[in-house]
């Protein structure tokens, strides 16, 4: 057990209960290891047919990592975020290969670190509190814990407009793009839900789902899918930006002015980050997602971000470069190299 989750047995289900509220359950390293251990002990556990998954509170399911460590450890420890990161990954891919169902009840708002704990799960179940969102360009880093093999896979510039904007997307657009499998009636219907994976005398969570199922709110977010294909199916920033001036509409420019507060560091790596990521396994993801993680920690706009976002509170990042056509290609290609402390490597 570690302080911030907790994980027990109840009958059929292995239950890992986030448990943060006040800090929106947001994943730190003990945490991170917390669950790895649940999930080793359920896996050899016959009795635990399914593992659930849940946030503390009504607020989140879980929004994000505990990024403040890494701006505390600044210029003094590096393992921090090398450990952090590769641990976190490693759990992500841990999830998404693991022998038994995982059933995440996305409940709140679910971001960043959250979402690697989530999207990769079996059964993702949204209601209608669900909030998603993947917004790290607006901190200097981009779109991890493997959402790049999920995102690069939504056609129509769907999933570069998800994840140069960090748009957040309710339970209706979730379930439109596959973010999740199932919907609750209600968000109260989660502790039923739970309990009735519990009860289970077999693995068919399908059944235990069923009777709480329902159609959360209708989607809004995706309704200028037209324009987002026209705007953000490319795989370069300077057209993006060019392509969302010619619409002259008002949503294009809500888009761009939305962009243009976005690290142009991150704007530039996410587009190759997708563009590789394509073609990529979900290991060899996880790995180029690594290496673009340690480069960030190193580098300007992350430690910036945080200290705009979350330190100091101005909301006014001084990014460097501050300009897209200022980023070179040199700086890019530094992202995604081998760093330091090695590759991500799986057992």
């Amino acid at each position: 057990m570690a302080a911030g989750l907790h994980w027990y047995r109840e009958g059929a289900a292995g239950r890992v209960i986030l448990d943060r509220p006040e800090a929106l359950n947001a994943l730190d390293l003990a945490m991170v290891r917390a669950f790895a251990q649940a999930l080793d002990a359920f896996e050899s556990d016959a009795s635990v047919r399914a593992v659930t998954v849940e946030g503390k509170g009504e607020r989140a399911f879980c929004a994000g990592g505990d990024v403040l460590a890494f701006y505390d450890a600044r210029g003094t420890d590096s393992t921090v975020g090398a450990d952090f990161f590769r641990e976190e990954y490693t759990l992500n891919r841990r999830i998404k290969r693991y022998s038994k169902p995982v059933v995440a009840f996305m409940d709140g708002i679910t971001m960043g670190g959250g979402v690697g704990v989530s999207l990769h799960a079996s059964h993702r179940v949204v209601t209608e509190r669900t909030v998603f969102a993947m917004p790290e360009t607006g901190i200097g880093l981009f779109p991890d814990v493997g959402t790049g093999h999920f995102l690069s896979r939504l056609g129509s510039g769907v999933g570069t407009w998800i994840a140069l904007t960090g748009n957040r997307l309710g339970a209706g657009d979730c379930l439109d793009i596959g973010v999740g499998t199932h919907g609750l009636d209600a968000a109260a219907r989660v502790h039923d839900a739970v309990q009735a994976i519990a009860a289970m005398a077999d693995d068919d969570v399908e059944a235990a789902l069923a009777p709480f199922l329902g159609e959360p709110p209708a989607g809004t977010a995706l309704e200028a899918r037209e324009v987002i294909a026209r705007c953000f199916g490319r795989h370069d920033a300077q057209a993006i930006v060019q392509a969302l001036e010619v619409e002259r509409s008002e949503w294009a420019e809500r888009t761009a002015a939305g962009l243009a507060r976005k690290s142009p560091t991150s704007i530039r790596i996410t587009l190759r980050q997708l563009g590789e990521a394509r073609t990529a396994t979900f290991e060899d993801e996880l790995v180029t997602e690594y290496r673009m993680s340690q480069a960030c920690i190193a580098g300007h706009d992350f430690m910036e971000g945080i200290r705009a976002a979350l330190v100091d509170r101005d909301r006014k990042p001084r990014w460097s470069p501050d300009r897209l056509h200022d980023v070179t290609d040199q700086l890019v290609a530094r992202h995604f190299t081998e760093p330091p402390v090695g590759d991500l490597r799986f057992d």
